[in-house]
């Protein structure tokens, strides 16, 4: 294997082990940074108009990052957060594969010619 590679496979792994860490950063009641409309306004006061805007344009296929089968609480919020990280990680890498793959084979087309 890449040393780059190896080395990048390492730091993907240590953020997948440390995606818990921001359940015990919380701030208003929910986990640091994933605040909605709703808490924004309790926090701060007012919703920035480009972030009503788009509120609703995604729903997280995990939301919530629970699943029926994880018990509630912070054991189960962490499997939640690990099986979405592991989720992620797998479809942006994939993604990022195949398109590197599509890439390489069109050079080397290129370079055959």
């Amino acid at each position: 294997m890449d040393k780059l590679l190896k080395r990048l496979l390492i730091v993907f792994v240590v953020l997948i082990i440390l995606v818990p860490i921001g359940l015990l950063a919380t701030y208003g009641g929910e986990a640091y940074g994933e605040w909605g409309p709703d808490e924004l306004q309790k926090m701060v006061g007012y919703v920035p108009a480009g972030f009503q805007s788009i509120n609703g344009l995604w729903n997280a296929p995990l939301s919530g990052y629970g699943t029926p089968a994880t018990p509630p609480g912070f054991a189960g919020d962490s499997l939640g957060y690990y099986l979405s990280a592991v989720v992620g990680a797998v479809v942006i890498g994939g993604a990022v594969f195949l398109i590197g793959k599509a890439f390489t084979k069109d050079a080397t087309k290129k370079m055959n010619k």
